[in-house]
């Protein structure tokens, strides 16, 4: 495929793809194939964590796939293992050596946990000098989101939040709009629940366009400026969620695709719920602070 991907431009002036390929839970002995692949296929966003493991097989793949660096934005994501100013810094340069790369396109906070600001300073003074082209935060709800924004030097330039068809995040959506955050999704396809690829709305309106209904769920969070990286082991699947830019939806088609959230799908992940927070917290903090093994 050699369609090339719209970008959006982030506050910072660099643009960034709208589609990406995600490498979460890619197994790292089979993450340089799959990224190869993905390179091949025409992404050109990729999207790592330090938590993912799989750092060096996204590095290898784009230093062997041909496609010069300046033409891959790569993205990671500091955990919270790493949340203080010492040891995000530490732990930037970490990714840069297992990326083996002079700079990182952007870089996140990946909870908003621990000593989020250190870390978030960290990241400002990477920026500064030159290792990060930008900079920004993932999975942080609105009142954090305005936190980070209010106080930073640099404004967040993306948020990567839970979003799918069944929780479209509109709400939190404004207030990146309003802040000049580019909202990026992740589990885009809600990961297989609430059987996303049967879902007769999407199913009808894919019918229209001779497409598949995770093809339409990629289409319809693209049209809502909406950043998505969906990810898929499997080439045949890599090129079918590519091949989401030769169609647009209605604005009846995208009132269809909105009423598919109606606030009754529980997130994948509720950061809200101190259960999910001591799990995440897990090797940031000694057991006792949290309340001892009550939280896992």
């Amino acid at each position: 495929m050699t369609t090339t991907v719209p970008t959006t431009t982030l506050n910072n002036g660099v643009e960034m793809p709208v589609l990406g390929y995600g490498v979460f839970q890619t197994p790292p002995e089979e993450t340089e194939r799959c990224v190869r692949e993905a390179l091949e296929v025409g992404y050109r966003l990729i999207d790592t964590a330090q938590a993912y493991a799989n750092e060096e097989g996204v590095g290898a793949a784009v230093a062997r796939s041909g496609v010069p660096r300046e033409e891959v934005f790569l993205t990671s994501k500091i955990w919270v293992s790493s949340m203080s100013y010492e040891r995000a810094r530490a732990s930037i340069e970490e990714s840069l050596e297992r990326l083996g790369t002079g700079y990182i396109d952007l870089m996140l906070l990946h909870q908003a946990m621990g000593d989020y600001p250190g870390a978030y300073r960290a990241m400002e003074e990477a920026y500064k000098a030159g290792r990060l082209r930008a900079i920004g935060v993932s999975n942080f709800y609105p009142e954090r989101l305005v936190d980070v924004a209010a106080l930073a030097e640099v404004v967040p330039a993306v948020n990567q939040v839970e979003t799918h068809p069944f929780r479209q995040a509109d709400d939190a959506h404004a207030v990146m709009a309003e802040l000049g955050v580019v909202h990026e999704a992740w589990a885009p396809f809600a990961e297989g629940r609430n059987n996303i690829f049967t879902n007769p709305v999407l199913t009808e309106i894919g019918k229209r366009y001779g497409k598949k209904p995770g093809q339409v769920a990629l289409r319809a969070l693209i049209q809502k400026d909406v950043v998505v990286i969906p990810k898929s082991t499997h080439r045949d699947r890599m090129e079918e969620n590519f091949d989401v830019l030769d169609f647009e939806l209605t604005e009846a088609d995208l009132e269809a695709f909105s009423a598919l959230d109606d606030g009754s799908f529980p997130r994948i992940f509720d950061h809200y719920d101190p259960k999910v927070v001591g799990w995440l917290l897990r090797d940031y903090v000694r057991k006792d602070q949290l309340g001892g093994e009550a939280l896992y």
